[in-house]
């Protein structure tokens, strides 16, 4: 299901068809087995309304969810990037041989870190993940054994600096595999699913048919992508650009 709810638009296809069959079972198998009586349509009336209303309470609140995860992978992107430009600072701290050695070893981590938000693939993902480990060793070992030469309150500032930059690498990846849980996508799409059936049952006429049954499926349906395209750090069209870690980069760039 993970990797279905990670590619948003085939998530739609899938979820279109599932809403406009659930809507059409209304249609087609519930309204043979007897036609609604007029003094049940009223009470059939208060209970699609109040399922409705709950497919989209729980439509907001996943969608909540997302937004929500999503603006905090944007927040740790930026801290990370500024971690990673103090510690550019505060690496001068250090002795000139190992400022140099964690200076080329910073650079080259913020490449990684740059790559980490544009890779799709998951092969890819875990080879810039071991490369990003192994770097974090180096850059440990460089800035420890400097601070140890010379043991004093400034160079402390770039060890606790180095603390940061691994530190807040580790906030992005949890975070980046903090996603709205199975259990809750089960529910929603469950009541959607209801609701497509009710709609269907609920529909009177051809030309209400013609309308609602395609209107209600899309609706759903689009309301669903736009949930897992949130949701989905890698998968989906809404992507968070590693805007802040390129600025870091540039300015290493600059004369």
């Amino acid at each position: 299901m993970a990797d279905v709810i990670g590619r948003p638009l085939l998530f739609f296809v899938i979820s279109l068809a599932i809403m406009s069959a659930a809507a059409w079972i209304g249609v087609l198998v519930l309204r043979h087995s007897g036609a609604m009586a007029s003094a049940d349509r009223e009470d059939f009336s208060v209970i699609q309304s109040a399922t409705l209303t709950l497919l989209a309470l729980v439509i907001g609140f996943n969608l909540s969810m997302a937004v929500s995860r999503y603006d905090q992978r944007k927040n740790y992107e930026e801290e990370e990037a500024n971690a990673i430009g103090t510690q550019l600072l505060r690496i001068d701290l250090l002795p000139a041989a190992n400022a140099a050695a964690v200076r080329s070893l910073l650079e080259k981590y913020l490449e990684q870190r740059i790559q980490y938000y544009r890779v799709t693939d998951k092969e890819t993902l875990d080879r810039l993940n071991r490369t990003s480990a192994a770097l974090q060793a180096l850059m440990w070992k460089a800035v420890r054994d400097g601070a140890l030469m010379q043991p004093n309150a400034v160079n402390a500032l770039a060890v606790s600096g180095m603390n940061d930059v691994i530190n807040r690498q580790g906030y992005t990846r949890a975070e980046w595999t903090n996603r709205i849980p199975p259990a809750a996508w089960v529910l929603m799409i469950a009541i959607g699913v209801l609701s497509n059936v009710l709609v269907g049952y609920g529909s009177r006429t051809a030309a209400s048919r013609t309308r609602f049954l395609f209107v209600m499926p899309v609706v759903v349906a689009l309301s669903f992508m736009l949930i897992a395209d949130i949701d989905s750090p890698r998968g989906g069209i809404i992507r968070i650009a590693p805007q802040n870690l390129q600025l870091v980069a540039q300015s290493l760039a600059e004369p």
